[in-house]
């Protein structure tokens, strides 16, 4: 590379360098602005998560960059990326609190990371929140004295005898309400136990999200619906997408969502360590997706055995779901070993025809990720 070229690119990557000198300024500008509107519907108890606002604001930014011949996608891509941030940030204001004369709120289980994830968002929006872990028994009579919600996250084995055990004498307004992964048992539990407001919620996302914004939190009602309203209004404030469920429909969605899935996950880590996979290896050769695949298996191994054994053991209904997958694997395993390519396209195709829309749509969504993928790559 001669002088004069090496002189231009130096020119040049000052002048870029330049430019992202303002772009950081811009971000800087664009991130407290967003703060203040956050401050604005924080204080008017608005949800920070406004669906049609964002959907809107995109579709009017990717026709603008359109225009300006820069691709709409890129566009979406920064501003979802700051959004994210925003929405992050946004906690830190604080949220309006809903039910100002609720009294104290007690999380059963308050030092474990869900439960201190909600007891985080419930002092955020200004309720007194008190913690009640294995070590503070002696002292739950004081505790739970005059509270106007109890949360019970705790491990799904001792969920319901606990329940049972120690929540029979709560004050007769006091919520109850629980955190349980599955949700027919424990309900079952807590409206033998306790004769007010009952409530079942299950957060679909770990302790370690950012921000509640999008995340979604299933809700199975149980006893006195309008006792536990501000609950829920609280919980949609804070970002999060409420859906609806009866606890037999939630439990057997969970068979597949959680139960199959994390098993599969596991079968699927045994098995490299068993073949003594050399994952430095494996990275080198990997496509964005095998590399995302990857990082879920590796996801579920970085966390707490006992956390995912309570969700696999938790439901003897899932030995069910998860033998006919053993099954399915098995016929499938048949067609390759009798060399079976005809039913292979066969069975493809109709699993294809069965998910329908959905196909493509998963393609689309699943190729930005894939993208972002790529892009965290440093080797």
């Amino acid at each position: 590379m001669n002088e004069r070229t090496t002189a231009d690119l130096e020119n040049l990557r000052g002048l870029i360098d330049g430019v992202d000198q303002q772009l950081i300024h811009l971000l800087r500008k664009r991130l407290d602005l967003v703060a203040q509107v956050g401050a604005v519907k924080h204080g008017a108890g608005l949800p920070i998560y406004a669906p049609q606002r964002e959907a809107a604001m995109l579709a009017k930014r990717r026709g603008e960059a359109e225009k300006m011949n820069v691709s709409p996608q890129l566009i979406e891509d920064i501003l979802r990326r700051l959004m994210r941030e925003s929405y992050q940030n946004e906690k830190d204001v604080g949220f309006k609190q809903v039910k100002p004369d609720l009294g104290h709120v007690v999380v059963i289980g308050g030092e474990g990371q869900l439960g201190g994830l909600f007891s985080q968002m419930l002092t955020l929006s200004g309720y007194q929140v008190k913690s009640l872990d294995k070590e503070d028994w002696e002292r739950a009579d004081s505790l739970l004295a005059g509270a106007g919600l109890v949360i019970v996250t705790v491990p799904i084995q001792i969920t319901c005898d606990l329940i049972a055990t120690k929540l029979t004498q709560l004050p007769k307004s006091c919520i109850l309400a629980d955190l349980t992964s599955i949700k027919s048992a424990p309900m079952t539990a807590m409206l033998e136990a306790h004769s007010g407001p009952v409530l079942g919620l299950h957060p679909m996302f770990g302790p370690d999200v950012g921000s509640l914004a999008k995340q979604v939190v299933v809700v199975c009602n149980g006893r006195k619906p309008e006792a536990y309203q501000w609950l829920l209004e609280q919980i949609t404030i804070w970002g999060a997408r409420l859906v609806e469920a009866e606890p037999q429909q939630h439990d057997k969605s969970m068979q597949l969502v959680q139960a199959m899935r994390h098993f599969s996950s596991f079968v699927y880590g045994l098995n490299l360590c068993k073949e003594s996979a050399d994952i430095e290896t494996l990275l080198q050769f990997s496509s964005p997706i095998y590399r995302l695949e990857l990082a879920m298996v590796g996801r579920l191994f970085a966390q707490s055995p006992e956390l995912y054994a309570d969700i696999i053991f938790s439901q003897r209904e899932s030995i069910a779901v998860i033998s006919d997958y053993l099954e399915n694997y098995t016929q499938a395993l048949f067609l390759l070993k009798s060399g079976d390519r005809e039913g292979f396209i066969e069975q493809f195709k109709v699993v294809s025809q069965w998910f329908g829309d959905f196909a493509p749509q998963f393609q689309k969504e699943s190729r930005a990720m894939l993208q972002s993928v790529n892009d965290m790559k440093t080797d």
